[in-house]
């Protein structure tokens, strides 16, 4: 027997792998569209126009807090709310440690409540605006609207390991300094695969936004 939050993980990472490995094309999965501004030694600049996403935050190390989010963000799209209207799953999930860090310019990204826990967002199908987003019925889900974002993308290709995503932070760090650019975010980590994709295919990315002036 598979218990409730763990059947919503089974089932929302099929529908990711489905989609991901092209055995279902009608089930294409949307990512949030973006402008490549520039393509830099070690990392891509790219601009993403505003758009809706549903996070959560949740303590926890960074694999466990990641599979938490996941599942409340899944019952959440999977009908749990006033509607309850199923909603289209969209790539990446986005990973972000919530703590508050020196900056030279205010954060876009809403830092959570606690230090040390983690933001998990899920991107909304670009058809909803707030406004037309069904409402969660769990309150541990809150909808927002992300700004138009200037953002450093580092992108690789492999497992979920935290030993590889510090080194490739600190090379996209690395390179964003050679380039006299500086964070005024927290690093996401987006990842477009399931938990149950092979490893050595999985799409990753690291990212950090930088001031849009």
């Amino acid at each position: 027997m598979v218990g409730g939050g763990g059947a919503l993980l089974w089932r929302a990472a099929l529908l990711f792998l489905l989609a991901l490995i092209g055995a279902c094309p009608a089930m294409a999965i949307e990512e949030p569209g973006y402008e490549v501004v520039r393509k830099a030694d070690g990392y891509e600049l790219r601009r993403y126009a505003g758009y809706c996403v549903a996070e959560t935050e949740v303590a926890g190390s960074q694999s466990d807090a990641g599979n938490a989010g996941f599942r409340i963000l899944a019952r959440y799209i999977f009908g749990a709310n006033q509607s309850e209207q199923s909603i289209a799953m969209t790539a990446p999930v986005v990973q972000a440690r919530s703590e508050t860090i020196e900056m030279t310019a205010p954060v876009t990204q809403q830092p959570g409540a606690t230090p040390g826990t983690y933001i998990v967002q899920f991107t909304m199908p670009s058809k909803y605006s707030l406004q037309t987003l069904p409402k969660p019925n769990d309150a541990q889900v809150r909808l927002r609207q992300l700004p138009d974002r200037l953002v450093a993308v580092r992108a690789y290709r492999g497992g979920w390991s935290l030993a590889r995503y510090d080194t490739e932070l600190a090379a996209l760090r690395e390179a964003m300094q050679g380039d006299g650019l500086i964070a005024i975010s927290a690093p996401q980590w987006a990842r477009y695969n399931s938990p149950f994709s092979l490893p050595f295919l999985r799409r990753n990315e690291i990212w950090l936004e930088i001031d849009l002036q």
